[in-house]
């Protein structure tokens, strides 16, 4: 039997609920927002049409919250091909080759259904890339879970690293590098912010705008089915006591699909068929359909019935807000669509002209022998709300001075303790599931540098690939901690030798309805504005998570930043690992022992409590780009950042990657500030020839001072006559997080 011969009576798409604003309200339209519905179309809605103007208006897809914000972000630059606006940023990196890329959140799914939501989080913001004509060619994370004593931890940890890993190494794209966090704020809400990195021809670069009326539209990939509907709403609201009635609204995914779309799509791209592609992310079939109407102007009309279906008695309302995965949908040049039905076939994948564009600017959808939906796309778009939401004045976080907290114990014990607490602890039992040497293009496996490094094939050049964040400093003030991810992420990838070009980034956080939230998010968007427009740093692509509460438990705000930049020649790429003994170990920046926020405070006080760290813009510039030339010059033989944990911390961690010891001669007044404050714009590097480097800090007027030097003596040795083995720092490290994990099973 036909879908066009069903009959109505028991067919439950001719059975729609009445809609009424109640009805809206439970699809997250408040009353403003459904009398504007109904002022645009000049009627009441069909349930088909009030799902579509749910999900498009929902937060998720319209950023009604954070648009008037998001403005302020500097998106431009000589090398930027493509802002915001797109499937994913791209930017210029020389010979005709442009790198394309973009970070976005899985979180809610993720919670509810850890495997499926973080591997269709992984799944999703592939097809972002590869949509736009991107070989991708290495996938980063961030992720943040609860306390590890919290009952939900270990099995939100498991689930969410085998959801990356199996769909990302059966993609057979690298997973190599990225950020673990824990913290109680996200016992009730989880974050899964993955990143994809891809490159491509100039000249071969896709976007969602450009189609013209009378062309056709074409559905490719797997079949729709019911999986993942009303996915967006889930995602734009706060969760409660029903969260795991929500497992529903989470998509499932097929990696070994997703493989065979990247190929198809990227063989026929190469053929001069397409005109524009829009992934089926968010919203499905809704949002990919009016993106490529509102970005070239005009209308889409779809007979429903073509569309591939799994399921039966699909209704409109279901097929147009599936989240179905591994979908695409297409505008092709008239006459090309047996070229590509015959590509598509060959790799085993649906095709269907569903449809053609238009001249009238509406989305109508037909089915069943009935149109179902006839709205004006423009003022769907133009006219969804924008929100100026109130924001109160954040609360100023004490000063605390690091002589008020000094060493328990000696300078050993403390970072015996930082060292081996969870977010300090090595993540190796994480990386080790992601297969992060597929291509053979990895250059610097995680731990090895301060960011990912892939080698471009066929060439010298190579992505420095960075994701970067820290939460406690964005709650202790907004605007110091927005600044701060930015110039983290900058440094990460200096310290490489690579030039910082741009960032994505993935903006978590809870309630925008709270004044307190909003004051939140708008002061670490305006840190990150200046420190983007101050390191020449522009945002090309990103994605806003808002509604990370449970109850009434908010994360703490969680700004993600993914950092790309260009190393001209990868086999200048500098690791931080110490390289052998007798080399001089030298301090880049001034320490002035800020322990506001920090590690130390938190781990060995139990205090979280203070100020970030100021951050110096123009001195993270200098330092930056002072490091960069020493690297590419070849005067330092490692390089690493300080960050969490300190200076004692950053030691550790380039003996623990490298083949020596450390004797480092310092005699500080105030050890706790010393070794374990968390003071910004510093640099740790090795040398063999410290006179030239130090004469050339000297020239340009940045601090640098002797530490020590590398030893054979394979442990850190401090002036004050304490000394540890690294073997045991080490085995504490790197022990933590899997015998957490052991523990639950």
């Amino acid at each position: 039997m036909t879908n066009t011969a069903l009959k109505e009576d028991n067919h439950p798409a001719f059975n729609e609920p009445e809609i009424t604003p109640a009805l809206g309200a439970t699809f997250g339209l408040n009353t403003e927002e459904y009398n504007l519905m109904l002022e645009i179309i000049g009627r009441t809605p069909s349930f088909t049409e009030l799902g579509i103007f749910s999900v498009m208006w929902s937060e998720h897809c319209s950023y009604k919250s954070s648009r008037l914000h998001l403005k302020k972000l500097p998106t431009e630059a000589p090398w930027v091909i493509q802002g915001p606006g797109e499937n994913a940023g791209v930017i210029d990196i020389g010979d005709g080759q442009a790198a394309v890329f973009k970070m976005e959140s899985h979180n809610h799914p993720s919670f509810i259904e850890p495997y499926q939501g973080a591997a269709t989080g992984v799944g999703g913001i592939m097809r972002d890339v590869f949509t736009m004509g991107a070989r991708p060619i290495a996938n980063i994370n961030a992720l943040r879970f609860g306390s590890p004593d919290h009952p939900k931890t270990r099995h939100l940890v498991s689930g969410v690293v085998a959801g990356i890993a199996g769909y990302g190494n059966c993609m057979g794209v690298p997973t190599v590098g990225g950020e673990v966090n824990f913290h109680s704020s996200y016992n009730g809400n989880i974050l899964v912010n993955a990143m994809t990195v891809g490159i491509a021809d100039q000249d071969f670069i896709y976007y969602a705008r450009g189609a013209a009326p009378n062309q056709p539209v074409v559905y490719v990939g797997a079949k729709t089915g019911r999986d993942g509907i009303h996915g967006a709403t889930m995602a734009s609201t706060t969760f409660d006591d029903e969260t795991e009635a929500k497992r529903p609204t989470v998509q499932v995914g097929d990696p070994f699909t997703e493989k065979l779309l990247l190929e198809a799509c990227l063989e026929l791209m190469q053929l001069d068929a397409i005109i524009s592609i829009q992934d089926m992310g968010a919203a499905g079939l809704t949002s990919s359909s009016v993106e490529i109407a509102d970005k070239g102007g005009i209308g889409v009309e779809l007979d429903l019935d073509k569309v591939p279906q799994r399921e039966t008695m699909m209704s409109p309302y279901e097929i147009m807000l599936s989240e179905s995965q591994e979908r695409m949908l297409m505008i092709l040049k008239p006459g090309k669509e047996k070229l590509a039905q015959k590509i598509f076939e060959k790799w085993d994948l649906d095709f269907a002209v569903i449809g053609k564009t238009t001249d009238d600017k509406h989305l109508r959808l037909t089915m069943y022998g009935r149109t179902w939906c006839d709205i004006p796309v423009p003022p769907l778009v133009d006219d969804a709300p924008v929100y100026d939401r109130p924001c109160c004045e954040y609360p100023k976080a004490a000063e605390v001075k690091a002589a008020d907290h000094p060493l328990p114990e000696d300078e050993f014990s403390a970072l015996k303790t930082i060292i081996s607490s969870p977010d300090m602890a090595s993540k190796r039992w994480i990386w080790e599931q992601y297969d992060h040497l597929v291509m053979g293009e990895t250059i610097a496996q995680p731990g090895q540098a301060d960011s990912a490094i892939v080698k471009l094939p066929d060439s010298d050049k190579s992505l420095a690939i960075t994701s970067d964040c820290t939460p406690r400093y964005c709650h202790a003030n907004p605007f110091e901690g927005g600044r701060q991810v930015i110039a983290e992420s900058y440094r990460n990838i200096c310290a490489t030798g690579a030039k910082p070009l741009a960032v994505t980034d993935n903006l978590n956080f809870g309630n925008p309805e709270k004044p307190e939230i909003m004051a939140q998010f708008i002061g670490c968007i305006e840190g990150m504005a200046e420190a983007c427009h101050i390191l020449e740093y522009p945002v090309v692509s990103g994605n806003v998570s808002l509604y990370n509460e449970t109850g009434d438990q908010g994360i703490l705000p969680t700004p993600t930043i993914g950092g790309v930049g260009v190393i001209i020649d990868w086999h200048k790429a500098m690791s931080m690992g110490f390289k052998a003994s007798g080399e001089t170990i030298l301090l880049i920046g001034e320490t002035k022992g800020h322990i506001g926020s920090s590690l130390y405070l938190r781990e060995i006080h139990g205090i979280e409590a203070g100020n970030a760290p100021p951050v110096d813009l123009q001195a993270e510039r200098l330092h930056g780009e002072f490091v960069r030339t020493l690297i590419n010059q070849e005067f330092i033989t490692a390089c690493h950042d300080i960050s969490d944990g300190g200076l004692l911390c950053a030691l550790t961690e380039m003996a623990m990657a490298g083949k020596c010891g450390a004797d480092i001669n310092a005699t500080p007044e105030n050890p706790a500030g010393f070794w374990f404050g968390e003071d910004q714009a510093r640099y740790v590097l090795t040398t063999t020839d410290p006179d030239k480097v130090q004469n050339l800090a000297q020239k340009t007027d940045i601090k640098i001072t002797l530490l020590g030097r590398t030893t054979e003596d394979y442990s850190l040795k401090l002036s004050s006559g304490s000394a540890m083995s690294i073997d045991e720092l080490k085995k504490m490290n790197e022990n933590w997080l899997p015998d957490y994990m052991k523990e639950g099973y």
